[in-house]
């Protein structure tokens, strides 16, 4: 933290902040035409794998987490041997959902067809009139199987059930880097669903500081610095640090008066695809999770709101609900909002290019990730 404390308060002096190496261009038809849209999706979310939901949403043994994802219904259980596994959230026998969307805890999965049912494990253990139906392996019909692995307070799934990764590959030296986070030991205050530009409009948002003065003014721009960033990067993950406002106090003061240089910088952390991870306010975080959908210009974000700890008092309710309607704002009412004018604006502006500034290494990293995948013929994590 002192590390990147001093090189925030460097850019800060300086008036500076860290640089790609050169301007880069991007077609608009990389954020508009469905063909490529659908290509990318099917590339890079479903065949990569995705932080699907935090361990903390499955706190206990018979615990589920059941949704649609881009179209694919997904249920992530957490069996009585405390392992979190992922299925397909469908029937072997005729392709009903078993479980209902949401969280919960259950004893066994029942469809509500026909009564065939199912153990977190994913077993068929139960046939509605299992005598007449006929003679069948109950041991070949059970749910189909995602590749799913629990990994720094996140539980990580691949939707394509043919595919598997390596989740130490796939995060390499990220995951210490999330661990630091410590997320299985926040609390879950509150969870929302927002409907957003399209993904790559949506995401970019997610990337810079360039933004936050003229469009967050009264909202995070109070407390970062913008047009100030730091970048680490780790593959295609990254870790975007921003300087707040009180950079200013430790100005010729000595590094060992410096006592909690946490309070002068705002970390986020990026996961590959979707996953924004953002130390906002002290003891709160947001966690956003930008799904695309079957359309090129609408996303559906999940919002997870957490506070250090479970507020007990007034005040602390206050807090976080303080914080939980500012993060609200400052997406919905502000970055969603241009965000949606730039989805529509943006199909007029024929065979142009956008443009990343030097200023905006995460941006440019994030596409050139993109670009990466999509010449790949596998997965390799």
């Amino acid at each position: 933290m002192i590390s990147l404390v001093k090189r925030a308060l460097d850019h800060y002096q300086n008036k500076t902040t860290d640089q790609a190496s050169d301007v880069m261009s991007n077609s608009i038809d990389a954020y508009v035409d469905e063909d490529r849209y659908q290509k990318e999706v099917d590339r890079i979310f479903k065949r990569l794998p995705l932080a699907l939901c935090l361990s903390s949403e499955l706190p206990k043994d018979n615990t589920h987490r059941a949704m649609n994802v881009i179209d694919t219904p997904v249920l992530i259980t957490r069996g009585k041997d405390s392992k979190v596994r992922a299925f397909l959230n469908i029937c072997r026998h005729r392709g009903s959902k078993i479980c209902e969307e949401g969280t919960g805890k259950k004893r066994n999965f029942v469809c509500p067809y026909h009564a065939w049912t199912y153990d977190h494990e994913g077993k068929l253990i139960g046939m509605y009139g299992e005598k007449t139906f006929g003679d069948i392996k109950k041991e070949d019909f059970g749910l189909i199987e995602l590749m799913c692995s629990e990994r720094s307070g996140l539980v990580w799934v691949m939707l394509n059930p043919e595919e598997n990764f390596n989740i130490d590959k796939w995060l390499g030296d990220f995951a210490p880097e999330l661990d630091t986070l410590n997320l299985e030991n926040w609390h879950i205050h509150e969870q929302r669903e927002i409907d957003g530009p399209g993904w790559k409009v949506a995401l970019d948002g997610y990337l810079e500081a360039y933004h936050h003065n003229q469009l967050h003014g009264d909202t995070v721009g109070k407390h970062t610095v913008g047009n100030l960033l730091v970048l680490d990067t780790y593959g295609p993950h990254q870790r975007l640090t921003f300087g707040r406002k009180t950079l200013k106090d430790l100005i010729d003061k000595p590094e060992t008066e410096w006592k909690s240089p946490q309070e002068n910088i705002r970390l986020i952390h990026s996961g590959f695809p979707n996953l924004s991870i953002s130390g906002v306010l002290g003891d709160h975080c947001l966690v956003s999770q930008i799904f695309p959908t079957s359309s090129p210009n609408r996303t559906i974000t999940r919002q997870t709101i957490l506070s250090a700890k479970k507020p007990e008092t007034d005040k602390q309710l206050q807090n976080t609900n303080e914080f939980s309607e500012m993060v609200r704002q400052a997406v919905v009412d502000e970055d969603y909002k241009i965000g949606l004018e730039i989805q529509s604006n943006i199909s007029h502006m024929g065979s142009n290019d956008f443009i990343y500034g030097k200023n905006e290494p995460a941006v440019q990293n994030y596409h050139s990730w993109i670009k990466s995948f999509m010449s790949k013929d596998g997965t390799e994590w």
